[in-house]
């Protein structure tokens, strides 16, 4: 196991969580990992669906046209292809292994188109709270592709993906100073460990989404999201055959969160403020 994993105390498994399925944008199937009974307890993040199938029926229709504001996305492919269309002017195509880091702020309408007929199409998005200070910042977008992002790799082979944050040294594609997101995709060797230092104030969780890994006593079964406990200054996984999970860990904002359907502010009235400068247009 890497870094002084002997002198550290590892973080245990507070609970783990199925996921739901459901179906979101014009009717897309997806897993609903978690979204609002666990903001407070998950902040700064507020939404993770993961979505996979083969069949073309379950994805084609895509993401039409819809607005947000307030927060980020982060959609991360493991595989097809996606087209992203924006009122700010973003355009970019999503594919295997990319990343789409899309922050909405004060307000964009856009669309998520799959590119592709048949075959499978997968991946994860995640929603990062923005603080109140920058809700209603400029709408920023940017697209990485499997090349463009940050990489590391160990003697036990495992090999991990730094999408935001750092891990072992690797600097992710994306760095937050209010938010401190840290995302890795990790793929474990069979029979592998690996340790990731978390600081103390951060909230963390682990989606196991090939294979099953093992954190202290608690096995983490496919499409399970495991929430780690406060104690320890970072967590130990391991795995008994080939696995691969996404790591996330962010520093919570400690602030109110009022959301309605694609708006995610701080209260009420900011609330009614965005639905009602989308019905007038002014949305980016």
């Amino acid at each position: 196991m890497s870094i002084s994993q002997s002198s550290a105390q590892s973080r245990g498994v507070e609970s783990v969580i199925a996921g739901r399925v459901t179906s979101d944008g014009a009717g897309v199937k997806l897993t609903r990992l978690f979204e609002r009974s666990l903001q407070q307890r998950l902040d700064p993040f507020l939404m993770l669906d993961a979505f996979g199938s083969d069949e073309p029926d379950d994805y084609i229709a895509g993401f039409p046209d819809h607005p947000h504001r307030g927060f980020e996305t982060i959609t991360y492919m493991l595989a097809g292809r996606m087209l992203h269309r924006d009122s700010a002017g973003h355009e970019g195509l999503l594919e295997r292994g990319g990343v789409q880091w899309m922050t909405a702020g004060k307000g964009v309408i856009h669309s998520e188109i799959p590119q592709q007929a048949e075959g499978r199409m997968a991946g994860f998005q995640l929603w990062l709270n923005l603080p109140a200070a920058d809700k209603l910042c400029a709408p920023w977008y940017r697209d990485f592709q499997a090349a463009d992002l940050p990489r590391g790799a160990d003697a036990q082979g495992n090999h991990w993906t730094v999408i935001a944050g750092s891990s072992h040294g690797v600097q992710g594609a994306v760095q937050r100073a209010q938010t401190e997101p840290l995302i890795i995709d990790l793929e474990l060797g069979a029979g592998a460990s690996f340790w990731q230092e978390l600081p103390p104030s951060h909230h963390a969780f682990v989606v196991s989404y090939e294979g099953e890994v093992q954190i202290g006593a608690r096995k983490v079964p496919v499409q399970h999201l495991a929430i780690l406990d406060d104690a320890g200054s970072g967590v130990a996984l391991s795995a008994s055959t080939a696995s691969r999970v996404l790591l996330v860990a962010g520093r919570p904002l400690g602030e109110p969160i009022a959301q309605y359907g694609p708006f995610v502010m701080n209260t009420e009235e900011q609330i009614q403020q965005a639905v009602a400068d989308y019905r007038a247009g002014q949305l980016a």
